[in-house]
């Protein structure tokens, strides 16, 4: 394997692994990190069309899935234990890493051009998906019975976390008091939950990926703009209430600053990559 090839590999592969953690961190949206990252287009392009080059966009994907794999059976174990213990130093870290990746985003969204109504999308967008996300996390708690066909319908959830930028499925699995059943089943490969998880994902996806691409194609700009405005609104939601810093002390409060900015540093580094990878390609 080429040098290039094997470093393109490693990298879809810590992507796939930032996409696997907003997929189990409360608040984040897989598939917005898939758009700060660059490949939400193309991978909403291989869903909704998979046999149009199928082996290319397979080879291509391997690596993301690998490390989205990895986060979610692997490192859901520390990650919950850091939730728990180090909850302010962690959601600091993250929030750092997508503020980070926010400049590359915003140029992406613009690709195609922006006018002002693409901005006025985007503050929209951010302010009613932070109040509708805020009232959601206060009011919203049911109690739903787990069986074959809602751990289905949970899987589905987790499929439009994906496929719909912003939608957190964490966070609804919380609202339906399934989030720490999930959790279990996932450490201890509980197949009784797993399977129908899967089937349900896979559905989800055969049925709405096809209709995202096609919208995709024809609103290119305002789609991204949007997504643009759940990621900041995603972003906002998922800072640590002040509950959350009682007992941290002053050591906690830095470490917290520390992570923030070389999350940031993180956020950044991914974007500075991509580009010497893409010009090193075309050299």
């Amino acid at each position: 394997m080429k040098k290039e090839n094997l470093f393109d590999w490693f990298f879809r592969l810590v992507k796939g692994l930032f996409i696997g953690l907003g997929v189990i961190l409360p608040g984040v949206s897989g598939g917005a990190l898939a758009a700060v990252f660059g490949i939400y287009e193309r991978m909403i392009s291989f869903l909704s069309n998979i046999f149009k080059d199928f082996w290319q966009n397979v080879f291509f994907f391997i690596p993301v899935g690998i490390g989205a794999v990895f986060s979610v059976f692997i490192l859901s174990h520390p990650l919950d234990y850091f939730l728990k213990n180090n909850k302010v130093q962690v959601l600091w870290c993250f929030i750092g890493c997508i503020i980070g990746t926010l400049p590359a985003l915003w140029r992406e969204a613009g690709k195609e051009g922006r006018k002002k109504t693409h901005v006025m999308i985007t503050i929209i967008t951010a302010i009613l998906a932070c109040v509708a996300l805020m009232l959601a996390k206060t009011y919203m708690n049911v109690e739903v019975a787990q069986n074959t066909f809602t751990w289905m319908m949970a899987g589905a959830i987790f499929a439009f976390g994906f496929i719909i930028p912003g939608l957190s499925p964490s966070n609804f699995l919380m609202y339906m008091n399934m989030y720490e059943a999930m959790n279990e089943g996932i450490k201890n490969l509980d197949l009784s939950i797993l399977i129908p998880v899967a089937i349900g994902g896979i559905a989800c996806v055969i049925v709405f990926a096809k209709l995202i691409g096609y919208i995709l194609k024809r609103a290119y700009a305002p789609i991204f703009h949007f997504i643009f405005g759940v990621v900041i609104a995603s972003t906002v939601i998922i800072l640590p209430a002040f509950a959350d810093y009682q007992g941290i002390g002053v050591k906690g409060y830095v470490v917290a600053v520390l992570l923030f900015i070389g999350g940031i540093g993180v956020g950044c580094s991914m974007e500075l990559l991509d580009k010497k990878f893409k010009s090193s390609k075309v050299a």
